[in-house]
């Protein structure tokens, strides 16, 4: 299985980006954008489906050439870099969606797409999606791309052999609950020895923060990662491991692929783009899998956005592209492309994404993830909430794949988020 493109960026990054972009909101360089007829469109591998970029690209080719550049490696950094060097600025960028708070509270590095009449449009889309590209003046800086709404994914037979519930509207009722998902995973155990419900603790603990509104800095710049809403979540990641639901390997590893192949990890909690994941890392699974609600309420995992540069000289028209781009016709094309969820609920009733999947026994997995994302809530996300969580994770981490006392694992995370949150002025 391969990485996934949406993986979280590691903390010391998210610190180094921030203060790229801090240095360039002082500059007051001459924009080094699109002339004449030339505008620039960066964005990652798998960022936007080839067939809207092909098609955007014949639209406006009688007055723009569209030039769409597929940026390789860290894509924030080399955005960062070619900004701070006031030159050579893509006119419009995509902004990956875990990056997102880290750009806003430079938004004036971008043209707020409000005053290009992005207003209009804001019905068409998920409403938690597009909050999160509106920085806390009320500046938008990104239009959204796509969404990761979060699902149970399940092989068929081994629950079914496990006497488990194993109709997707029967898993959804019946494992609706923490508890009760917790409580299959010892049965699956139980009567199918060497199997495990989940890879690991992480899975429980991150969608279980982000089923919720609040993360790990609120809009006060204050330090919440240790308030109930975390604690919950490691609570319940911590009971995952003492109820033996989650395997001791590494997600991604060979003997993690094996075991997915073999049936001995018979079950994740994946977002849509996880689909794709499946099926390029354990394509002999075809046919076995199935898609149910994951407990309690959907979380989302990933996402993204376009932008207009401030270098850009002609907004308007870089704008028009953008929305035409994003419409819900062009985005289910992205979800049949690249597995882009569409952030336009108009979207989900289009023929193209109401294709059965034989992957998952011809199940139309949108009847899933559809309503998923539009139950996800609208949350805070700080440009700190990378540096601050990232503790947490490593150390839940540590409890589930190393055994480390939960207990001192949860005082070692809080005294790495001290320092951190002394060193970026977040209260603690």
């Amino acid at each position: 299985m391969r990485l996934s493109r949406r993986g979280l960026l590691r903390a010391g990054l998210a610190g180094s980006a921030a203060t790229a972009l801090g240095g360039l909101a002082s500059g007051c360089a001459v924009p080094t954008g699109s002339t004449g007829r030339n505008m620039v469109l960066w964005y990652w591998d798998g960022g936007l489906g080839d067939t809207v970029v092909k098609n955007a690209r014949a639209r406006y080719d009688s007055s723009v050439d569209l030039q769409a550049i597929k940026i390789g490696g860290y894509y924030r950094s080399k955005l960062i870099t070619t900004m701070a060097g006031r030159a050579h600025i893509p006119d419009i960028a995509g902004l990956k969606g875990e990056d997102m708070a880290s750009y806003l509270p430079n938004a004036d590095q971008f043209v707020d797409l409000r005053t290009l009449g992005a207003d209009k449009y804001k019905s068409r889309y998920l409403p938690w999606k597009w909050e999160q590209g509106i920085a806390d003046d009320g500046r938008m800086v990104g239009f959204p791309i796509d969404c990761g709404p979060v699902a149970h994914l399940y092989q068929y037979a081994v629950f079914r052999k496990a006497g488990l519930p194993y109709e997707p509207a029967d898993v959804s009722r019946e494992l609706d609950t923490w508890e009760k998902f917790f409580a299959a995973g010892e049965r699956l155990r139980q009567r199918i020895p060497g199997t495990s419900l989940l890879t690991d603790v992480n899975s429980v603990f991150e969608n279980v923060v982000q089923q919720g509104s609040e993360r790990y800095v609120d809009k006060d710049r204050h330090f919440i990662g240790d308030q109930e809403h975390v604690r919950n979540a490691w609570a319940l990641a911590v009971e995952a491991k003492q109820r033996k639901i989650v395997s001791n390997l590494v997600n991604g590893t060979p003997d993690q692929l094996s075991a997915v192949e073999d049936g001995k990890l018979p079950s994740q909690l994946g977002a849509s783009w996880a689909t794709s994941d499946l099926k390029n890392g354990v394509p002999k699974t075809k046919g076995r899998w199935r898609v149910a609600d994951m407990p309690v309420r959907p979380s989302n995992n990933g996402g993204s956005f376009l932008s207009v540069t401030k270098a850009c000289r002609e907004p308007e028209r870089a704008f028009e592209i953008i929305s035409w781009m994003l419409d819900a016709g062009n985005q289910a094309q992205g979800f049949v492309d690249a597995g882009l969820f569409p952030s336009t609920p108009a979207s989900y009733d289009l023929k193209q994404v109401r294709e059965p999947d034989e992957f998952f026994g011809g199940q139309v997995t949108m009847d899933i993830f559809g309503p998923a994302a539009q139950k996800i809530v609208v949350a805070y996300n700080s440009p700190f909430d990378i540096a601050l969580g990232q503790p947490i994770k490593d150390e839940i981490k540590n409890v589930g794949v190393l055994g480390k006392d939960p207990d001192q694992a949860w005082s070692d995370a809080m005294s790495k988020c001290r320092r951190i949150a002394k060193h970026l002025g977040v209260s603690y």
